[in-house]
């Protein structure tokens, strides 16, 4: 818990600096305005209901999440809308084509439900496409000047802190790659940014991205983007170009709130988020392994009106992922020791999450009607945690 603090001392410093140098000061952006009234959908008694920051959202604690969504593989969503759930997480790219967005659409569709449920998507290539820019900047350099970079972007790693085996977790495969991309980008903003971060094609991609996602998922708004999605650096949350086509396109009517996802980093990445004060929500890596960093960032969230959703809460103790298997039975054991109870690994995860009043929710993944029984049973209860 020491390193957690000195972390989060960095936090209110460098992060928050970072992001300001990034996006200019004054910028309104998408997340500006105060808290809005309570809104409720599809309020049924047996699920427990939290607010979503200064949205005014009363999502379920527990929310669908995308990634085992595909059209042969949706219909159990009815029994979570029975259950009382109320939030629909989907990307584009979840499922070749953005199949998850394609199957939510057909279940809206069939079902009529729109109005029952919030819809969430997210812009899934901004990141890559800015990596991308600056690679092709960083591959025109001199070698002198490209080992420059790699050094600083070593320096700026080790200020932060970001590798450290008990907060640099992976969930999926080849996720710790991210970071090396992220970071020469980050490394190159001090003397390039002005050949990237104003680029156009920030902005046609955005444009085209969510409007794909309008047509797969069959609605003419959305409730929350997520951009960027899967934030590695707080430099990727401050392009200018990118809030200024996000707030065209909610003046539009195409989303109502603004918020991003982060795997790595989720520490720094929400807490300059919400020191930028463009985004309504973040939902970030929360879990039994890396809680005590991220903690400090979630209550500095909701003290800036942010709602926060914990995603990867489950993966650290059990993954899908043939790659990622076995866990390591001391994350098991740990959670064991928390949480006390006969209950799946899984299930005393999300409830060892919620028993954050900072969490409005966990994102989980449904894949089936007993993952939605067993998940959704978690919602409204309360344990007394042990220490770890």
């Amino acid at each position: 818990m020491g390193a957690g603090m000195t972390r989060r001392g960095f936090l209110g410093g460098a992060a928050a600096a970072a992001i300001a140098a990034a996006s200019g000061a004054g910028l309104a952006g998408c997340g500006a305005g105060g808290p809005r009234d309570a809104e409720w959908r599809n309020r049924q008694a047996g699920m427990a209901y939290r607010r979503l920051g200064r949205t005014g959202l009363m999502i379920s604690e527990v929310v669908c999440g995308g990634d085992p969504i595909r059209t042969p593989n949706y219909r159990h969503v009815g029994l979570a809308l029975e259950m009382g759930l109320n939030y629909l997480d989907m990307a584009p790219n979840y499922g070749p084509g953005g199949d998850a967005e394609l199957a939510y659409g057909r279940f809206l569709k069939e079902t009529g439900a729109r109005d029952r449920v919030f819809l969430a998507t997210k812009i899934s290539d901004y990141k890559p496409l800015r990596n991308t820019l600056y690679q092709e900047v960083f591959q025109g350099l001199p070698s002198g000047k490209r080992r420059e970079v790699i050094e600083r972007a070593r320096e700026l790693r080790a200020l932060r802190g970001i590798d450290r085996p008990d907060y640099a977790i992976s969930y999926y495969p080849g996720q710790t790659g991210d970071f090396d991309y992220a970071y020469i980008s980050a490394a190159m903003m001090r003397h390039y940014r002005h050949l990237v971060e104003g680029s156009s094609r920030f902005r046609q991609y955005i444009t085209r991205s969510l409007e794909g996602s309008l047509r797969r998922a069959g609605t003419d708004h959305f409730d929350l983007v997520l951009c960027p999605h899967g934030a590695d650096a707080p430099e990727e949350l401050g392009n200018e170009e990118m809030h200024e086509t996000l707030d065209r396109l909610r003046r539009q009517g195409k989303f109502r709130f603004l918020g991003f996802s982060s795997h790595n980093d989720p520490a720094g990445n929400l807490s300059a988020a919400a020191r930028s004060g463009k985004y309504d929500m973040g939902m970030v890596a929360y879990n039994i392994v890396v809680g005590g960093y991220v903690e400090g960032a979630i209550r500095e969230a909701n003290g800036a009106g942010m709602g926060v959703i914990a995603m990867k809460v489950a993966h650290a103790v059990a993954t899908h992922h043939r790659a990622m298997q076995p866990i390591p039975q001391w994350r098991i054991d740990k959670l064991n020791r928390i949480v006390p109870g006969d209950m799946k690994a899984p299930l005393k995860a999300y409830l060892w999450a919620l028993q954050n009043p900072g969490v409005a929710a966990v994102n989980s993944n449904l894949w089936d009607e007993a993952h939605v029984r067993e998940n959704l049973g978690v919602a409204g209860k309360r344990v007394e945690l042990r220490g770890g």
